[in-house]
């Protein structure tokens, strides 16, 4: 796997500054969806690295620190579950993208997106679908999105207690229907998530 794959390309085509987006939590019923921006020095190796998805918590957790100590820049934004409601999952997706962008301290010349959309991007980009596999930033960035939701995911649950959030986070599971069914849908819920419900 060449996690430098995607950058070496656009670097031969004159791009200097290389950001990977990715999000994490555009499926769960409850809570925020999160995105992260990542530029990495090129060529860097963090031992581990890959799509977060493929990793256990605790190396996350691990990769979590190593990456934003050696990354040239990174930001972290969330769009919240009201957003989510009121502009619809892809559009609050590309929301907190943008806003994970326009958080960097250095204004990449081009992004690299997770997946095959980008019709919301207000930057310079491309999509790559595994994009988490193929491009270093890209993992780096689901790594930072995912531990960043699943952090948040754990305090909604100490806030809304019964739900299990600490651990599904969010997701559709047999034990979060249980939940719902019994205690009706808390303020973290996503209202237009919940329609499909029987």
């Amino acid at each position: 796997m060449d996690l430098w794959e995607m950058e070496r390309e656009l670097f031969s085509r004159g791009f200097t500054k290389v950001a990977g987006v990715d999000e994490a939590g555009r499926g769960p019923l409850a809570g925020p969806v999160y995105a992260a921006a990542v530029i990495l020095p090129p060529e860097l190796v963090i031992p581990g690295l890959n799509d977060s998805k493929k990793l256990s918590e605790k190396k996350r957790e691990q990769l979590y620190d190593i990456i934003c100590e050696k990354a040239e820049a990174y930001s972290i934004a969330f769009a919240t579950n009201e957003e989510i409601d009121s502009l619809n999952i892809l559009n609050a997706t590309f929301l907190a993208m943008n806003r994970a962008i326009e958080g960097l301290e250095i204004l990449p010349d081009i992004s690299v997106i997770d997946g095959n959309r980008s019709g919301g991007i207000k930057y310079p980009c491309v999509t790559a679908v595994g994009g988490d596999g193929r491009s270093a930033n890209v993992a780096a960035a689901s790594i930072l999105a995912k531990v960043s939701r699943d952090r948040v995911m754990t305090e909604l649950a100490e806030l809304y207690p019964g739900y299990g959030f600490e651990q599904h986070k969010g997701y559709g599971t047999k034990l979060h229907y249980a939940a719902l069914r019994k205690l009706g849908p808390c303020p973290a819920h996503r209202r237009t998530f919940l329609r499909k419900m029987h």
